[in-house]
């Protein structure tokens, strides 16, 4: 399986701090913001990693984390040159990096500490399918994409953003993905936004009738605003010197 980490767009809710560098590379705590989902990969036995930046920044990360070395990994780079294009649009850039093998995708602003390794020697046996992640969020649920299931955990709706969600399971930014994820992109068309949503990727799984979820324990999104940065950094600072990171 490969690795990919998207770690684009203008970050315009965290300026003044992103003028000059991309939000993934604000301090999470003791390390850089991208840390974390590389460190993730490598957690899951990931050993090739491609990382989408915008044209500005791509050049800051590989001054930062080289090829990979520190990682135990190689880490390769692509450009999104629309920084608005959406989360799928970056994925698409995977399609010639992947070579028709499955794809675990990460959003480098993403900070949770659910060890995958099981999860992806598992999804690697599947023929097919997607794989998305939840976590639990009451309320906020209804600020990301809201995953509803039955009562045998299967998938049954996915819906972006919703005023009045179907569940309290908040779509997070981890997935994985077959090799027809690129046929599915090149299939979408832009939203009111007028970016190529990951939801909207997800639903060709659903319909396809092989999506399926994880539940996770914890999860934040640090990249969204000033309060979630600081959330994510008070809380992984406590995690650290409690052992669990």
């Amino acid at each position: 399986m490969k690795g990919v980490i998207l770690a684009g767009g203008l970050a315009t809710r965290l300026r003044p701090l992103t003028w000059v560098t991309n939000k993934h590379l604000l301090p999470i705590y003791n390390k850089p913001m991208v840390y974390y989902p590389l460190e993730t990969m490598k957690k899951a036995g990931i050993k090739e990693v491609l990382l989408t930046s915008s044209p500005d920044h791509a050049g800051h990360f590989a001054n930062l984390l080289g090829a990979g070395e520190e990682f135990d990994m190689k880490l390769y780079y692509a450009v999104q040159k629309n920084p608005k294009g959406g989360i799928a649009d970056a994925i698409s850039l995977a399609k010639e990096f992947v070579k028709g093998e499955k794809t675990l995708v990460i959003l480098g602003d993403n900070i949770f500490n659910f060890n995958l390794h099981n999860t992806v020697e598992d999804f690697e046996k599947k023929e097919k399918g997607a794989m998305v992640f939840g976590v639990r969020m009451d309320t906020q649920s209804r600020q990301y994409g809201v995953i509803e299931l039955d009562n045998k955990g299967k998938v049954i709706s996915i819906e972006e953003k919703p005023e009045h969600p179907k569940s309290d399971i908040a779509q997070t930014g981890i997935y994985m993905y077959d090799s027809r994820v690129f046929g599915f992109v090149e299939s979408l068309t832009p939203s009111a936004r007028n970016e190529l949503e990951v939801t909207d990727l997800n639903n060709f799984y659903l319909k396809d009738g092989t999506l399926t979820c994880r539940i996770i324990d914890w999860w934040i999104d640090a990249g969204t605003s000033y309060d979630e940065l600081l959330k994510a950094n008070n809380l992984v600072a406590q995690k650290v010197k409690n052992g669990e990171l």
